[in-house]
């Protein structure tokens, strides 16, 4: 029987992919999440050049299995980045938040495959042309920054228009959603909310309770009006932050200060009131802290029970 071709592409055993995100992708999630057989990353956005490097040698020491880093277009270290992501000889980067055109060909003459996130049809196209060698469809139940269709509707419509895989994001946290997402067109899943309560996680232990008690109605996306909307959780700083952002007299300077390192507040402080706890609407059906290991073979194990088969 053929193997799953994302699995294929990147050395792994389960079409599993860890969300790249920041603050909080470190060398022991990425590392965890790659042991257990899927595609660990390590966040890239909040990092300089040689914090960058510090995490990807430290990954290097935990596991012997591949591994990727996430990069983020819009931070200030991009350049940083993308050079130490060269130097150190990583094999995939997944990139978001942003046109990946000036780093691509960069990139891919150093060996690296790309994987570009995209929310629309066009973006996918786009990657494609320039190098990609896959996709992931994200679609706006995802948490962090979001696009404005939902999973269900974007994946089918970037499978029909590209030639590469497409892996689907937003929304899956079981074996249930990667099933749904398989018969969609996807050839594999990315879960970020699923590995925030993972064991392995070093996210503040206030961020990670707030997202195994939350409900399925426990999400809000503020910063429509800037350009950049994200999805987290119902607090304080995000009902008073949707409340300004909705008062034509508030300046986006205001906006923008009150959002200036909230999600490190939440992730590294543990300020679950005034800071953000970026989560996707899935985590109502996140209630457990268990293992990157238990998580990845179970998710696919259920999925492939609820198919009949396995993924190829």
């Amino acid at each position: 029987m053929n193997r799953n071709p994302i699995c294929e592409m990147l050395d792994i055993e389960y079409p599993v992919i860890q969300g790249g995100m920041a603050w909080i992708a470190d060398a022991d999630l990425a590392s965890a999440v790659s042991n257990a057989g899927g595609l660990g990353l390590i966040a890239a956005m909040n990092s300089n050049g040689e914090q960058l490097r510090e995490q990807i040698i430290k990954a290097k020491k935990l596991t012997d299995k591949p591994f990727g880093v996430n990069l983020m277009l819009m931070s200030p270290y991009i350049d940083e980045a993308v050079e130490v992501v060269c130097q150190e000889k990583i094999k995939v980067v997944t990139t978001g938040a942003g046109n990946p055109a000036k780093y691509m060909q960069k990139l891919i003459d150093n060996g690296v495959k790309v994987i570009c996130v995209v929310a629309s049809v066009a973006l996918a196209v786009m990657v494609e042309r320039m190098g990609a060698c896959a996709v992931v469809a994200e679609g706006c139940e995802s948490g962090g920054h979001v696009g404005d269709t939902t999973t269900m509707a974007l994946v089918p419509q970037v499978v029909d228009a590209v030639n590469i895989p497409v892996i689907a994001a937003g929304g899956i946290a079981d074996g249930r959603g990667m099933a749904a997402a398989f018969m969609l067109g996807a050839r594999a899943v990315q879960m970020g909310t699923r590995f925030l309560t993972a064991k392995e996680c070093n996210v503040h232990p206030n961020y990670k309770e707030k997202v195994l008690k939350a409900g399925d109605r426990d999400t809000i996306v503020t910063g429509k009006s800037l350009g950049h909307p994200v999805r987290a959780l119902k607090n304080n700083m995000t009902r008073q932050f949707f409340k300004m952002e909705n008062d034509k007299n508030t300046l986006p300077e205001e906006l923008e200060k009150m959002g200036a390192g909230a999600l490190r507040r939440a992730a590294i402080d543990g300020d679950v009131k005034s800071g953000s706890c970026m989560c996707g609407q899935i985590a109502g059906l996140v209630k457990s802290e268990d293992s990157c290991k238990k998580i990845v073979t179970e998710i696919y194990s259920d999925a492939c029970n609820l198919l009949g088969h396995e993924f190829v």
